[in-house]
């Protein structure tokens, strides 16, 4: 039996999974809070189990050959509504994100859920126009069909929840997947929105499932079905080395984004003071992005002048309510993760790092974490070796490129990396000296949908975006016909 939905800023959410195009309780809930104030009760989730895991791939395999069927464009056809329905909701979608996962409210209403309804927009589109390879070979003509691959289970992170479930909900959908989405517990109410925006636009049922509870329970059992033919998970790597064998196991081809350490690097020939305005905001979101340039890499030679325009712009962050429109930094998501990263900067302390600004909380009683810039006793510490996940940065100098590249590659990970200067040709090689999956040069977060997106090192396996998408959430058949035997 359904429950009551939740009144959250004035939308009502429903607490519920979604499976096979109804809601569907548990018996046993979890509480989600809000992050902008943690007095604020949010809901009492659905918790799902392996029971409820099995319900729901039996409803994404009982829908797919269905909806696998269809042609590229008859599957466009509610992937195209339900992106017209989320840019009529931007507003209330916006209104439940931030008080779910503190996201600047400002930010939400401007780019982010709009570019939920891009992400299906582009995948349809690029669906609908792609065009088999065809070739003649040895006496025959060829060409290479996309055939939809099955069941597809989507494990998502809380720091983008929004952005993230449809980014990989999009290209599984538009290849002729069903799909079961994992949102996570600390942020899940975005995605039970986007269950009712999909059920109003078409998608036929058990197509779209959204299962929630924990990763251990429900999360184990739903990428350990034999029955599932894809997995793409965004998260830690030590969650990503859990699913990766269970994947193994079952022989399922599987995608992982699992963060980055990314350096921003900044030479003597660029614009300080826009590579200092950059640097300072990678504070946005509390630090909780993968893709930001956490370990800020200086010349030498400018590093007074760089530290003055870093903390400039640095002092004009204002700590607030994300729904405030004049704050800039938001809280941490959860008490736990703020004890993380305090855990993170008391260790760099101990370690003999200096801490040259923050390193506190700010306010007690809230989730705020100041703005933090720590310079290393070595390259070896933690702090620059892991991931915080939080508004720290660390700060080191090099004297010359080759300092400068070897720097930026000395971490496990490889997701990306920013770079800050004024010559071209320095810009061509220290791009390619780089080892990340995306590079930035003299800008920040510009992301084009057709471009392959993924990490090297601990930072995952695999590539989303575009056509990379598509062909993963496919499986490919070439077809070969004797030239003359069919007319």
């Amino acid at each position: 039996m359904p429950s009551a939905r939740a009144e959250i800023s004035d939308t009502a959410v429903s607490p519920d999974h979604y499976i096979g195009g109804r809601r569907l309780s548990s018996h046993v809930t979890f509480e989600v809070r809000s992050p902008l104030d943690w007095d604020w009760h949010l809901a009492d989730v659905a918790r799902g189990d392996a029971l409820t895991a099995d319900l729901a791939v039996t409803a994404a395999a009982d829908a797919f050959p269905g909806w696998a069927s269809l042609t590229p464009k008859e599957r466009a056809e509610p992937l195209f509504r339900l992106a017209d329905s989320i840019d009529e909701n931007i507003e209330m979608v916006a209104r439940v994100e931030c008080a779910d996962m503190a996201m600047l409210l400002e930010s939400l209403e401007a780019r982010v859920i709009h570019r939920g309804a891009e992400n299906f927009r582009n995948y349809a589109e690029l669906a609908v126009s792609h065009q088999e390879r065809r070739w003649s070979s040895k006496g025959t003509d060829n060409h290479v069909e996309r055939m939809p691959a099955g069941p597809a289970v989507i494990i998502t992170p809380w720091n983008a929840p929004w952005l993230l479930s449809t980014w990989k909900l999009a290209p599984a959908l538009a290849a002729g997947n069903a799909v079961i989405l994992k949102p996570a517990e600390w942020a899940p109410l975005s995605a039970s929105l986007l269950a009712d925006l999909a059920h109003d636009a078409g998608i036929p049922p058990g197509v779209l499932n959204i299962v929630q509870g924990h990763g251990d329970e429900v999360g184990a059992a739903l990428v350990s079905d034999r029955r599932v033919r894809r997995i793409s998970f965004t998260g830690s790597p030590e969650t990503a080395r859990h699913i990766g064998q269970a994947a193994a196991r079952n022989i399922v081809p599987f995608t992982a984004e699992l963060g980055g350490k990314g350096p921003l690097l900044v030479f003597a020939d660029s614009d300080l003071d826009s590579a200092a305005r950059r640097a300072a905001g990678q504070y946005d979101d509390a630090g909780q992005t993968c893709l930001a340039g956490t370990r800020l890499l200086v010349e030498e030679s400018v590093s007074t002048d760089f530290l003055e325009l870093f903390n400039r712009h640095t002092d004009a962050h204002i700590l607030g309510d994300s729904r405030d429109p004049r704050t800039t930094v938001g809280p941490l998501i959860h008490p736990d993760h703020l004890a993380r990263v305090e855990g993170f900067v008391e260790r760099a302390r101990h370690h003999g790092d200096r801490v040259i600004r923050g390193g506190e909380r700010w306010k007690q009683d809230g989730l705020w974490y100041e703005p933090t810039l720590i310079e290393p006793v070595d390259n070896d510490s933690e702090i620059v070796q892991r991931e915080v996940f939080g508004p720290v940065l660390t700060y080191q100098t090099f004297t010359d490129e080759e300092a400068a590249i070897a720097l930026g590659n000395s971490t496990s990970y490889g997701l990306s990396g920013i770079v800050y200067t004024g010559s071209e040709e320095r810009a061509e090689r220290v791009g390619r000296g780089i080892r990340a999956g995306t590079i930035w040069v003299n800008t920040y977060l510009v992301r084009d949908l057709t471009a392959p997106f993924g990490g090297i090192g601990i930072s995952g396996i695999g590539r989303e975006g575009g056509d990379y998408a598509l062909d993963f959430h496919s499986d490919l058949k070439t077809v070969q016909v004797g030239q003359g035997t069919v007319t």
